[in-house]
């Protein structure tokens, strides 16, 4: 009998032991569903977790590789856990996939998957090694299985799945290696390139720069810019290949715009642009002329505006509508005081002098009024003869950049005209360019 309580006390001390095993926690998962079943990766193949809606398509890519992301500069591959393992999925109402972005051997990836739940911790030793009947994904992939608190999970070998095969390389942008798994190589050399591959990698490098731009700086491409943003890219490709064409941070995404500003942007326009615009502007039937600044900043622009408007139509009587979102700007450009050097010539004999500088006389400032204003809000404006919206439209997105030409068109009188940045274009019925030099302007309905 005494036997007996032993064998029992020593089975109970096995079990207290098993089971004290059990609790300490020494690996952790992050969790996820596919096809309606449990899933888990070690977290140390996780590096965050993210949502998206947007993804660059890659020519030749497998049909898993839903194509590449802007994570905030490092352009990643996208691959489709649902495609890659041929399982449903889940339709999203708003069009946003959940991602979990892993880290494995040196590189990036981000996985699409239907849900990401938890952390789950738990003993390594409790994990079974994977069975046949898990057939909806290939065993070779599943590293084990593993029940916690009634929840059965099968644990994914990420590390396996994402395994590079060195003698496919150059085959396609993903594929599918000898163990079942896939890699995304290098692009091909321009030498190993068919012309028509090239245009593919050139429009893929180009999609790079277009979310590099939006994220960094939020540029918007359309066909307000696009024609400028060929001929950048096209100086931007010379010397450069592979990464190298990438914005890889807010400092890239401003080299590759300094071309893009209007002349004198923040400053007075020197004599020879001041001329320019002069040169664009139209006859106009009514000495009563109502203009639009939009983005006047502290108005340095506004005032050399005014001077132009009143050398060009010395009879008129001008009023210029100038807005700006800068309140600080907006509040300080009516008192604004100069040194004479600072100002160009053609600007001189609106000048007064006063006690502590030289200021725009009454008439140059009576024409003005600023206000601050955010340009997506309603304007009550009269019928206008010109609007000045320099670099303004390429840093609204598409929708708020159709919005505004909209706003243009019911805004400006016939023959009314547009001024935009030296960059910019108007498209479209109804518009016609009257550009000159590095003025880029445009009549309506002409």
């Amino acid at each position: 009998m005494a036997a007996a309580v032993r064998d029992l006390a020593q089975v109970n001390a096995e079990l207290q032991e098993q089971k004290e095993r059990a609790d300490m926690v020494d690996f952790k998962m992050v969790t996820f569903s596919l096809g309606g079943k449990d899933y888990g990766v070690d977290i140390m193949n996780v590096k965050e977790i993210a949502k998206a809606d947007k993804f660059t398509y890659v020519p030749n890519a497998a049909s898993f590789v839903k194509g590449v992301y802007n994570l905030r500069g490092d352009i990643i591959p996208i691959i489709d856990f649902r495609i890659f393992f041929h399982l449903p999925q889940d339709k999203k109402d708003d069009g946003q996939e959940n991602m979990l972005i892993l880290h494995i051997n040196d590189q990036v990836y981000g996985t699409i998957v239907d849900r990401i739940d938890k952390v789950v911790g738990l003993n390594h030793e409790t994990i079974q090694p994977p069975h046949p009947i898990f057939g909806d994904i290939n065993i070779k992939f599943i590293s084990g299985v593993v029940e916690k608190q009634g929840d059965l999970y099968i644990i994914l070998d990420v590390v396996r799945i994402f395994a590079q095969n060195k003698e496919d390389k150059g085959k396609a942008q993903a594929v599918a290696g000898d163990d079942g798994g896939f890699y995304v190589p290098p692009p091909p050399t321009q030498a190993e390139q068919s012309e028509e591959q090239q245009r593919a990698a050139t429009d893929t490098a180009l999609g790079f720069i277009k979310e590099g731009i939006a994220a960094l700086r939020r540029f918007s491409v359309t066909p307000v810019n696009e024609a400028w943003l060929r001929r950048r890219f096209a100086e931007w490709s010379i010397g450069r290949t592979g990464e190298d064409l990438q914005l890889r941070g807010a400092s890239d995404a401003d080299e590759f715009l300094s071309s893009f500003h209007s002349p004198n942007t923040g400053i007075f326009w020197d004599d020879d642009y001041a001329a320019a615009v002069k040169s664009a502007l139209p006859d106009l039937s009514s000495n009563n002329i109502q203009v639009w600044n939009i983005g006047c900043g502290k108005g340095y622009e506004t005032f050399s505006f005014a001077c132009i408007l009143k050398r060009r139509y010395p009879d008129g009587h001008i009023k210029i509508w100038a807005n700006d979102n800068d309140i600080m700007a907006i509040s300080e450009a009516p008192n604004m005081v100069f040194d004479l050097d600072e100002v160009p010539e053609y600007y001189r004999s609106f000048m007064v002098k006063g006690k502590n500088g030289y200021s725009f006389n009454q008439a140059i400032k009576d024409s003005i009024v600023f206000e601050y204003h955010d340009i997506l809000n309603e304007n009550p404006l009269p019928d206008l003869d010109i609007i000045l919206a320099r670099d303004i439209l390429s840093f609204l997105s598409e929708q708020d950049q159709n919005k505004l030409i909209a706003c243009f068109g019911e805004r400006l009188k016939s023959r009314g005209l547009v001024i935009l940045g030296q960059n910019e274009e108007m498209s479209g019925e109804g518009w016609h360019s009257v550009s000159a030099g590095p003025v880029s302007a445009f009549l309506h309905n002409a």
